[in-house]
């Protein structure tokens, strides 16, 4: 997930061409991308790897690329930085301390200290936590009756941050804590919501995420406590959550984060974390069950215990339908690179729809094919659904993981069928790119493994 903050102003020279882009005005441009973002982006296909939009509000055009040249030179450019104000939306709930708004030196330290319960031994004892919560999900869920699956997996992934992330294990405060988040999460996820963010920008007005404070305040009434617990808890370094690992952790100088900064990190990885890998999963089934051939593949190799297919069809769902379509950065030097060619100052994110999509890259690039992904890795910069460089998704390992264990058991616990006869098409939640009528699907029968996890 990509939210923009303001850093140092650097000058955009007067005079300086920027790639070709629509012609129509900012006003349409924003209400296209708002409203139908893949036609949006597939009419500008036409412009080549580089091409300019300009919604309201902003004085100067985004750059989009698809590249991957280009797009390597963009990541691993250290010193480029975030585009100011692209993405307003959560700023006001994360908090200004939030490590996707910090920069440069601070926010390499930041990361260095977050990373390892992210990764290695730390990454896979959250997997029977995962096992738990969607087993018991899956219970609930009725035999032959639609629903749609994409809310489900929204509430597996807010259960999962509230006891792998959060750490929670007090049932009151889950209770209290559990519908406000889920009212922010769902508040902040409207297109309209981002609209009114801009326009109150653009106007200099109140915008409604300064209506979130009440309920903000509730929230924070209820973390500050859990992380004093969390410091005075003499069993700490044996407790495996994500909060106790960053309480636990310290800067190289041998500070600890604050009450405060702590927060701020909470509220990110709740944000950046829930939305998207919900997102994916609902993605995921779209596409396998509207491909017989793949899911049974899928299941064969689940009864025999392998995971490489399974690895194949998340890369490839990622690929074809990635969550987050944007996660820009401003240059601080000048960029020349697969064709591409532009100047200190501007803004610039990949298309990763368009890069996702490119015939070159990916042969039948929109067919469903998890195969082109057996046996390869995706390339790195060819294959973004988590960004790249210093500011890849820090929580990209745990969301993959997420992925496997409730696809593993949805897969092995349940006969899904469509429950309608065409595919979703994309809609918007905030930042994602989401299943505009949620995925809906039918539970033609459950089999004796899931109530066997379930009674585990």
């Amino acid at each position: 997930m990509c939210v923009l903050a303001p850093v140092a102003e650097i000058r955009k020279p007067v005079g300086v061409a920027y790639p070709p882009g629509p012609t129509s005005s900012p006003a349409v441009q924003l209400a296209r991308w708002l409203l139908r973002p893949i036609p949006f982006l597939e009419s500008c296909r036409r412009y080549g790897d580089a091409f300019s939009v300009l919604f309201p509000g902003f004085e100067t055009p985004m750059v989009m690329i698809s590249s991957p040249e280009a797009i390597k030179a963009l990541y691993t450019g250290r010193q480029n930085g975030l585009p100011p104000g692209r993405n307003l939306t959560l700023e006001p709930i994360m908090g200004a301390r939030s490590l996707l708004l910090l920069e440069g030196a601070e926010h390499l330290a930041h990361r260095r200290l977050m990373l390892p319960p992210f990764h290695g031994e730390r990454l896979r004892s959250y997997e029977a936590v995962i096992e738990e919560v969607i087993a018991a999900e899956i219970e609930t869920w009725p035999i032959g009756e639609p629903f749609p699956i994409h809310p489900r997996m929204q509430a597996v992934t807010l259960e999962v941050i509230m006891r792998a992330v959060f750490g929670l294990s007090d049932p009151a405060r889950q209770a209290r804590l559990r519908p406000l988040l889920a009212r922010v999460l769902s508040e902040t996820a409207s297109p309209t919501v981002q609209l009114m963010v801009l326009l109150a920008r653009r106007f200099g007005r109140r915008g409604p995420m300064e209506g979130f404070d009440r309920v903000l305040r509730e929230i924070d009434a209820e973390l500050y406590p859990e992380i004093e617990a969390r410091r005075a808890d003499p069993d700490l370094e044996q407790r495996e959550d994500i909060l106790s690992a960053l309480v636990a952790a310290r800067f190289e100088d041998g500070g600890a984060m604050s009450d405060e900064e702590l927060r701020d990190q909470l509220m990110t990885l709740l944000l950046a974390g829930h939305e998207t890998t919900a997102t994916a999963l609902a993605w995921t089934f779209d596409l396998l069950l509207r491909n017989p051939s793949k899911l049974d593949r899928l299941e064969a190799e689940l009864r025999d215990g392998g995971e490489e297919y399974l690895r194949a069809v998340i890369s490839e769902s990622l690929r074809l339908r990635p969550v987050v379509p944007l996660a820009g950065r401003r240059l601080h030097s000048d960029l020349s690179a697969g064709g591409v060619e532009l100047e200190a100052g501007t803004d610039v994110t990949p298309a990763i729809w368009l890069t996702h999509t490119r015939a070159d890259l990916y042969p039948e690039p929109f067919a469903f094919r998890p195969e082109r992904f057996v046996g390869a890795s995706p390339d790195t910069y060819a294959w973004i659904p988590f960004g790249g460089g210093v500011r890849r998704c820090l929580g990209a390992a745990f969301a993959e993981l997420e992925m496997r264990v409730v696809l593993r058991a949805i897969i092995e616990g349940c006969n899904l069928a469509p429950a309608r006869g065409r595919p979703e098409r994309v809609g918007r939640r905030n930042v994602t790119l989401s299943p505009r009528a949620g995925t809906p699907v039918i539970v033609a029968a459950k089999r004796p493994a899931a109530a066997a996890a379930a009674v585990a």
